[in-house]
């Protein structure tokens, strides 16, 4: 019996730390911050790629991060064992744009400052950040024009696509670079790959137009850079 009360005092003595108001709060502040972040995403995102379930996981990391730093408290060794626990944990999707590891590291941070209980620098972090991202947004700052685009080209395996190209090239385009030749299906046709800077932003419809005369209806496409394409 006395090994029972002793145990039962020691369960009291662990969650003293901490009362359900203050985790109900944590949660409650982790969750409104987080999804202000999430908004904020989905405010700026552009492009076609928009995930809602990277979104609603942005809420859940800074609310899960504001636990694990109750958690942890100022112990060392609950520390380094959650260290060691999550250190398991794989994770298979690529990040498509390095702004969205950003958010993830704005959650977190949010999180981190709920679960230790510093809310007025969680929520004036959170507020200053998403003003910055809205600002930088609507701003379009560092934007820079590119103008170099990715010719693709489908030749038969017979023919020289350098020699055919190059004339036209030269009448539709200020600059080209070739920058890859490669075999497909099963090398019976060659594909060709060119970065071009069209002459007029009209060219460009001639120039695939010119291309296929000479390709013999193959395979003809001209891309956007990859700052200007988001798939």
């Amino acid at each position: 019996m006395d090994e029972l009360l002793k145990e039962m005092e020691r369960f009291k003595d662990l969650t003293s730390a901490f009362t359900l108001a203050d985790v109900a709060w944590v949660l409650a502040l982790s969750f409104a911050l987080s999804a202000v972040v999430a908004w904020t995403y989905r405010a700026t995102h552009k492009g076609t790629s928009y995930s809602q379930s990277y979104v609603q996981t942005l809420v859940i990391l800074g609310m899960v991060v504001a636990v694990i730093m109750l958690i942890i408290g100022s112990n060392l060794a609950r520390a380094f064992s959650l260290v060691g626990a999550l250190s398991i944990i794989r994770f298979r999707n690529a990040v498509k744009e390095t702004r969205d590891v950003g958010f993830v590291f704005v959650v977190m941070a949010v999180g981190m400052a709920c679960g230790t209980r510093f809310y007025l620098l969680a929520t004036f972090t959170a507020a200053v950040l998403c003003a910055v991202i809205l600002l930088m947004s609507k701003l379009d700052l560092f934007k820079k024009f590119v103008a170099e685009k990715i010719l693709r080209v489908r030749f038969p395996s017979e023919r020289d696509p350098e020699h055919l190209l190059e004339p036209l090239l030269r009448e539709h385009t200020q600059d080209n670079r070739l920058i890859s030749i490669e075999t497909v299906a099963g090398g019976a046709l060659q594909e060709v790959v060119y970065s071009v800077v069209l002459k007029t932003p009209t060219a460009g419809q001639k120039l695939l137009e010119a291309v296929r005369r000479v390709n013999d209806n193959q395979k003809v496409a001209l891309v956007l850079g990859q700052q200007d394409v988001d798939l």
